[in-house]
């Protein structure tokens, strides 16, 4: 059968852009949104680094007195959906030999993704689990995780050494068992971060990880040396510039050493804000979808 000149070109593009497509590694699908129109990003003042480097305005009277119905206490029912209850538990698991208690919030097993939220000093598990507490910031996350078939963990971390870093390796590990080959997305605020960068001197942990997301917490000047670094583990960071706890700028400093570096890395500074601010107002659909867990 006769083919023509430009039917026999047009197949040999065809099929050379069928092979491409199959050898490139499949894109992660976005997370559905869930009250976007409240929780996500407002004014960007500054931008750089195509989008991975963000300045986001931040006005406490509006994004704490105006969004919460208590301050700091009680968020107002519009960024609250209690039907998410129905998916949570407290459970105490097996951490490489110790008990660890931990409060999931989705399905047990199968999930499409596990998040593990890890709170700073003073916390436990009730901190990540709070549905009213930051403005409904861990409630949207529960919802965005039940929604799109994944499943997110808020750990007591009993101490912030070697032995804390352990528990949350074997929760790691935990999650990778009961969700075989699914992405494990750890997030760490404020002192809650030394175990993230412990984590990142886990071979075994990091190679199960997707991602890292550091919320106002400490920087580590010794991260090159990591496991994690080695990997290009994606580093997403969020800061308040006004934190008296840890200073923005060395924060931002370790950012653009990776820049420089083309190590993957995103960085929202929260302008005027404190410490607690990025726990409040890091859009999780956000992160999430830059890390691509889905």
């Amino acid at each position: 059968m006769h083919m023509s000149t430009a039917h026999l070109i047009f197949r040999g593009v065809f099929a050379c852009a069928l092979i491409v497509a199959l050898a490139l590694p499949a894109q992660a699908a976005p997370l559905k949104p869930f009250k976007d129109e409240l929780f996500s990003y407002g004014t960007v003042l500054e931008t750089a680094d195509g989008g991975d480097y963000r300045v986001v305005d931040y006005q406490e009277m509006r994004d704490i007195n105006g969004r919460d119905q208590v301050p700091e206490r009680r968020a107002k029912r519009a960024y609250v959906s209690l039907g998410i209850k129905s998916e949570q538990a407290n459970e105490t698991i097996d951490a490489a030999g110790r008990p660890l208690d931990v409060t999931r919030v989705g399905a047990e097993r199968g999930a499409t993704f596990s998040v593990i939220f890890i709170h700073g000093r003073g916390g436990d598990r009730r901190l990540g689990a709070n549905d009213w507490s930051f403005g409904g910031n861990f409630n949207r996350l529960k919802n965005l995780a039940v929604e799109n078939g994944g499943v997110y963990y808020a750990p007591s971390v009993r101490s912030f050494d070697d032995a804390g870093v352990a528990d949350i390796a074997g929760l790691i590990a935990h999650a990778q068992k009961l969700s075989p080959g699914k992405p494990v997305v750890l997030a760490c605020a404020s002192m809650g971060s030394f175990i993230c960068w412990g984590i990142t001197r886990n071979q075994q942990a990091v190679a199960a990880l997707k991602g890292m997301m550091i919320m106002g917490g400490p920087t580590d000047p010794t991260f090159s040396k990591s496991a994690a670094y080695r990997q290009k583990l994606p580093m997403f960071f969020s800061h308040g510039s006004a934190d008296s706890v840890y200073a923005a700028a060395d924060q931002v400093a370790l950012y653009r050493s990776l820049k420089a570096a083309s190590y993957p890395s995103r960085f929202v500074l929260f302008q005027t804000g404190s410490h607690g601010t990025p726990v409040r107002m890091t859009d999780w659909r956000d992160a999430l979808n830059w890390i691509g867990v889905d």
